[in-house]
């Protein structure tokens, strides 16, 4: 098994008495299928085969950032040229191939070179060790912990110089949201993560995490940082980790449904939270 990552001196102060059955409720009455949309994961329902699922997995997490109409818009046109077996596109085709399939594609900072590249990444991947998954087993192979495996995966898969707005590098200290949503729907199986990886356990997962879970994990008392980077989602998930240390990302769909739909606002969930953290949230 890999070794876990550590974070700041820093340690939250949990109740873990008060703040667990609170989490659990969460869970239980948000942690829901029908409350999947609009969020990408929504589109790894529709492949059956992990084999397809962990590329269609990649494409969506990487093309989620920006206004959610338009992640789904993106996804769904990239989808839609690869046809029903997104493992059978990118192992019969190539460069030049995936050049003319994606010309003029565009996601805000995100172009169809950008596409291109990621594909041929997973491509060399497949190529040299079958799959996205063994791919990352032989990075948590070769190096001596998680978060050392996750910079191997992502720099086998684009290049520890190149860049790509795509997948972000780990080694760059940002949080990494949309690498680690990946490896929650990969890893993680329950009635919303479909799952389907066995080279990394839920206990290996970090938060994913962006400005609705920041705002959450600061009013939980799970952190005092301001600065959203990696360090601080290893901090909040290991004050997760004090309530669940088998499966830190848990909780991460359901309370995240506050402030992303429409008919769920985040200061409803502050409300609620109040009582478990002295009364106070800010």
């Amino acid at each position: 098994m890999p070794r876990p990552m550590r974070s700041t001196k820093f340690r939250a102060n949990v109740d873990v008495e008060r703040l667990a059955p609170f989490l659990e409720d969460i869970y239980g009455k948000y942690n829901r299928k029908d409350l999947i949309h609009p969020d990408p994961l929504e589109f790894l329902y529709d492949y059956s085969r992990v084999e397809d699922r962990e590329i269609v997995g990649l494409i969506a997490s990487s093309l989620a950032y920006g206004r959610v109409v338009q992640i789904l818009k993106s996804v769904s046109s990239v989808l839609a040229t690869m046809g029903s077996s997104p493992f059978d596109f990118v192992v019969a085709g190539d460069r030049s191939v995936w050049k003319r399939c994606f010309s003029g594609f565009r996601h805000r900072f995100s172009g169809s070179e950008d596409m291109v590249d990621l594909f041929c990444g997973v491509r060399r991947a497949i190529d040299l060790y079958g799959s996205l998954d063994r791919t990352m087993a032989q990075a948590l192979k070769e190096t001596d912990s998680a978060f050392q495996g996750y910079c191997r995966f992502a720099e086998w898969l684009v290049g520890k110089e190149k860049r790509n707005s795509l997948l972000p590098f780990p080694g760059r200290g940002s949080a990494c949201k949309r690498l680690m949503l990946y490896f929650r729907w990969m890893v993680r199986r329950d009635e919303v993560d479909p799952g389907g990886w066995s080279s990394l356990s839920p206990s290996d997962l970090v938060v994913p995490l962006d400005t609705h879970m920041h705002k959450i994990a600061r009013v939980l008392g799970f952190t005092s940082r301001k600065n959203g980077d990696f360090r601080t989602a290893v901090e909040v998930t290991e004050a997760f980790g004090l309530i669940d240390p088998g499966d830190p990302v848990k909780y991460d769909f359901a309370l995240t449904r506050f402030g992303i739909r429409d008919d769920m606002e985040l200061e409803a969930l502050f409300e609620e939270v109040k009582p478990k953290v002295g009364g106070t949230v800010g």
